[in-house]
């Protein structure tokens, strides 16, 4: 079956009449591009028509022809196979010498034409000519369709690993850096079309969101260089990453730097102080003459924990005739941001109002993702909804695309992450009959993320068994490793015995095991503590002659990896999102397991850092809880990595989301001094000290019922 995914095109009527044909009659496999792909020469960009990548038949460019006028179609068949020719000699993985393994053929389909020799002006004319192309190299099908996607370039713009043993994990790394060859149908889809209004993209951490929005917004630009456009983010340390690989797909679309005025690379939030330090939100401000909040004076004018939704609203609600700053705005970890901060990306834009979020409903875990467009951005003056999502319509480009596929982390990493996020194999807590701390509203959420349903049903009060598969877990993540080095949990007697070990692990890593600096992360799940908690590990380092950085703290709060000063990066929770690394480890891992007040948040915390891995993952900690988390983990492990739980009804996940809900500080010290004043008062009624009829009728008839509605509750 043919995937057409659709680009920017300047001839609409023959574009959709060429898809509908491939729809209809072609049913070999590959992919046809529209507007895709664009390939710099020296004369700027050059844009094709339409693309075919066949396994079969090779590379087809098709010439389209909107009008009867044809011109001189043979000079226009001949630039583009010298073009895109060009673009293909340069990569050795498709040379023989000097003989090219994918040479192109070319179609000029101008259906509305009078006839002509060479010309195909019916359907049938263009069926019989592409069917009868073949290809005599049909192993390179991967090797095209990479360098077409532009990714071949990506990997080979990053840091080149030099490895001389064969299976250390260095070579494994390599190995698995160049099987992820190409962008899948739904990634090649979220790049290349673009939505005339709003465009949702989901995924589970390491599905290449990230990668997409930087190609999206390349491609773009390459196409509509006088667009304003930008992208943004939450966490600060992707802004290197994100200007990375604009430049290299830019480069490689255009044969130039971006325009940097044009296209964007901007912080959320931002600062007074230069191109550097801005961001959507104080731009928003400045344009529109509103208070600008930096975080402590969000801090001390809104609710603790919503100092930056608190300073969005205001400015919403300050905003006196909207400025349009924009024609795209892509935006990543959409998972990270209230609503508000979308809606102020929304009013930022031109018409037709093109925004691009990504985000990871599992991210957070529990039942807090974003609500759907049609909650987030309102309604208009006639009540109608700002932004309403359709179905998916043939031939056209699609609203809202799910990239079921991770890339990063293999089978057993992430149903690990995952089993500890929930407390799936956790021990039934007395408050809620469950070990379960979270879980989804939407149930089908499981399948849209790459879950299948192995037994039961996913259904409130069924139970139920979920894997992943190899289609959306791809097995050469795991295969390269025992599952016994993939991911392992260890128990020490105290910090320093952590310490010890760790240092001693990572020395081994950067000799023995080829590893780069990059290819490490040291990760405390506690942003508050990760100073004081990374100082033992780093200076145990530093003993042995391995220099280490704090990201974001001894480096630019732009970059996470200082490779140029070959240095471990270690990091808090925060900074460690949206990164990754070949081998994690994860201190202090014991704090995850229990927390009065924030256990969904501590868990999460976990979640997100196993999550970082995209080969090995080392989990460490000290004491009992350590031990219990252990247990966790020997579960999944013995259950074969399928989660097996028993679906929670909508009663019991309010209750669990009320029991584990994340707690401010001024609660958690309403709830201690609560439950000390019961506790006196409890033993004063027992001793004598008090007697019921001393206490107020109506507060004993308020405590009664109380009581009873929990006693019931729990019953039920």
């Amino acid at each position: 079956m043919v995937n057409t995914i659709w680009g920017t095109t300047k001839k609409p009527v023959s574009s959709q009449r060429l898809a509908t044909l491939f729809e209809e009659r072609i049913k070999d496999d590959g992919y046809l591009f529209i507007g895709y792909p664009v390939i710099a020469t020296p004369e700027g960009p050059y844009a094709m028509d339409a693309l075919w990548v066949s396994p079969i038949h090779g590379l087809v460019i098709f010439n389209l022809v909107e009008g009867r006028d044809a011109g001189i179609f043979e000079e226009a068949e001949a630039e583009s196979a010298n073009t895109l020719e060009t673009k293909l000699r340069n990569h050795k993985s498709l040379m023989n010498g000097r003989k090219l393994l994918a040479e192109p053929n070319v179609v000029t389909y101008a259906p509305i034409a009078p006839a002509s020799e060479g010309l195909c002006v019916s359907d049938d004319e263009l069926v019989t000519r592409v069917e009868n192309f073949t290809w005599d190299y049909p192993e390179s099908y991967a090797d095209a369709l990479s360098i077409i996607q532009s990714i071949s370039t990506i990997r080979r713009s990053r840091r080149g690993r030099t490895v001389e043993k064969e299976g250390s994990r260095g070579a494994k790394l390599k190995e698995l850096e160049a099987s992820i060859a190409n962008l899948d149908n739904l990634q090649g889809r979220a790049v290349i079309e673009t939505v005339e209004g709003v465009q949702r993209i989901r995924g589970l951490a390491g599905s290449g969101k990230t990668i997409v929005l930087a190609l999206k917004a390349a491609y773009l630009h390459s196409q509509h260089p006088d667009w304003k456009i930008a992208i943004t983010f939450n966490t600060r340390s992707l802004k290197e990453q994100f200007r990375r690989l604009v430049t290299t797909f830019t480069f490689e679309q255009t044969g130039e730097e971006p325009d940097w005025e044009n296209l964007q690379v901007l912080n959320a939030w931002g600062a007074p102080g230069g191109a550097d330090k801005s961001g959507l939100y104080y731009l928003y401000c400045q344009a529109h003459g509103i208070e600008f909040f930096d975080f402590q004076s969000a801090k001390s004018r809104f609710r603790s924990g919503r100092e930056f939704e608190g300073a969005c609203d205001y400015a919403l609600s300050q905003a006196k005739g909207r400025r349009a700053l924009y024609d795209v705005i892509l935006v990543d970890e959409a998972q990270d941001f209230a609503p508000a901060f979308l809606n102020l990306c929304y009013d930022m834009l031109r018409p037709p109002h093109r925004l691009v979020y990504a985000y990871d409903e599992l991210q957070t875990l529990n039942e807090k993702s974003l609500p759907s467009p049609e909650e987030i951005f309102g309604v208009d003056a006639n009540g109608r909804p700002r932004v309403q999502f359709r179905g998916h319509a043939p031939n056209a480009p699609q609203q809202d695309i799910i990239l079921e596929k991770c890339y990063r982390n293999s089978r057993p990493v992430l149903a690990t992450a995952h089993a500890l996020g929930f407390g799936i194999y956790r021990p039934a807590d007395p408050k809620t009959g469950t070990g379960l701390i979270q879980m989804f509203e939407r149930n089908e959420l499981w399948r849209d993320v790459g879950y299948t349903v192995v037994d039961g049903a996913l259904e409130d009060g069924k139970r139920v068994r979920l894997a992943r598969t190899d289609n959306t877990s791809p097995l050469f993540l795991e295969n390269h490793s025992d599952i016994d080095d993939l991911i392992q949990f260890h128990s020490f007697a105290d910090k320093e015995a952590q310490a010890d070990w760790v240092a001693n692990e990572i020395a081994k890593n950067l000799t023995t095991d080829e590893l780069g600096f990059e290819d490490i992360i040291v990760i405390n799940p506690n942003p508050l503590s990760t100073r004081n908690e990374a100082g033992i590990v780093r200076r145990k380092l530093f003993d042995k002659g391995i220099n280490s950085h704090l990201a974001g703290v001894d480096t630019s709060p732009d970059v996470f990896f200082n490779v140029e000063n070959k240095t471990v990066a270690f990091t808090g929770i925060f900074r460690a999102k949206g990164n990754e690394a070949g081998m994690v480890y994860i201190l202090n891992a014991q704090d995850c397991r229990a927390s009065f007040g924030s256990l969904a948040r501590v868990r999460n915390q976990l979640f997100t850092a196993i999550t970082r891995s995209k080969a090995w993952v080392r989990v460490l900690g000290i004491g009992p809880n350590m031990d219990a988390l252990k247990d966790e983990f020997s579960a999944v492990k013995n259950a074969d990595f399928e989660l097996e739980f028993l679906y929670p009804d909508a009663d019991t996940r309010k209750h669990m989301n009320i029991i584990n809900r994340d707690m401010t500080d001024e609660e958690k010290q309403k709830v201690k001094s609560s439950s000390r004043t019961l506790k006196d008062l409890v033993d004063d009624l027992q001793a004598g000290r008090v007697l019921m009829e001393d206490l107020p009728e109506d507060d004993l008839e308020r405590l009664r019922n109380i009581l009873e509605r929990g006693a019931n509750a729990a019953r039920q």
